[in-house]
């Protein structure tokens, strides 16, 4: 029997990397070989299963389990490619006031003995929605961009966790949209400046790249593809939450390794040619 780590990806504000976050690390998890259930409780708007290339498998939703329709584990959703990798999906006809912070603790208790790890995608914000998904979480992975008005956000959302109870030790940075090429022109904040302000750890650093959106808008994860750099910034965050020690630096080579085999592909096609 398994039992699950219970984590939660949030963030201060929308369009930040959310939902892409979640279902990579679900994803790169499930390649290490654990089994993975992930949970969208942004109620009403409901995007993980579209990143997943699920959203015509869905079912039964969040809001049927909370009802007493099915059980949760009747409403998952297998992934296609990855059979340890399991959604649970939300209802875009519901609104997050008709689940609350306690329905959200007996279906994560449902499914906890079932699984390695659990990942909660939260809507944006600090509202109900907000407080729903972080309930049941042991852990807390808020992720933000190197812009200011990100890191107020997250640095808001931050204290609203330290008074829900979570110790700093539970709670972890992930930057994303990261452009090593704008830092050292002193165009970007530094991964120096963002742990500074919010005084946490920054757990990974996602490089920013077209090969996310373009994977995103297919619906299939890039963290499937093992052929691109982008890729490993993925499975490094999950080693790192499975305990492996791995140098914040190993995530920071990536843009530029990325580059470099972009342009060895680009005048392997003109040889060719």
């Amino acid at each position: 029997m398994c039992v699950a780590e219970v984590i939660v990806v949030t963030s201060g504000k929308g369009g930040v990397g959310k939902t892409t976050l979640t279902a990579n690390l679900g994803c790169a998890l499930a390649k290490l070989g654990e089994k993975v259930c992930l949970v969208d409780a942004d109620i009403g708007l409901k995007n993980l299963d579209v990143v997943l290339g699920l959203e015509n498998r869905i079912v039964y939703t969040l809001i049927d389990v909370v009802n007493g329709n099915v059980s949760a584990q009747e409403a998952l959703v297998r992934h296609k490619i990855l059979k340890n990798v399991y959604l649970l999906a939300a209802s875009q006809v519901a609104t997050k006031e008709m689940v609350s912070p306690d329905d959200m603790k007996r279906v994560i208790k449902e499914l906890y003995p079932h699984f390695d790890y659990i990942i909660i995608d939260s809507p944006a914000g600090i509202e109900r929605g907000f407080r729903n998904a972080v309930t049941p979480a042991e852990k807390v992975l808020i992720i933000t961009t190197p812009e200011l008005t990100a890191i107020s956000d997250a640095d808001r959302v931050i204290g609203l966790l330290e008074n829900f109870g979570f110790s700093d030790e539970n709670i972890k940075i992930v930057l994303n949209k990261f452009k090593a090429s704008m830092v050292r022109r002193g165009d970007m904040l530094t991964t120096e400046d963002v742990e500074s302000t919010l005084a946490l750890e920054i757990i990974s650093v996602i490089p920013d790249s077209e090969e996310v959106i373009i994977a995103t808008n297919r619906g299939i994860p890039i963290t499937l593809d093992g052929t691109t750099q982008i890729a490993r910034s993925f499975e490094n965050l999950a080693r790192r939450l499975r305990g492996e020690r791995i140098p914040i630096e190993e995530d920071l080579l990536i843009e530029s390794k990325g580059i470099v085999s972009f342009i060895k592909k680009f005048f392997s096609k003109f040889k060719r040619g």
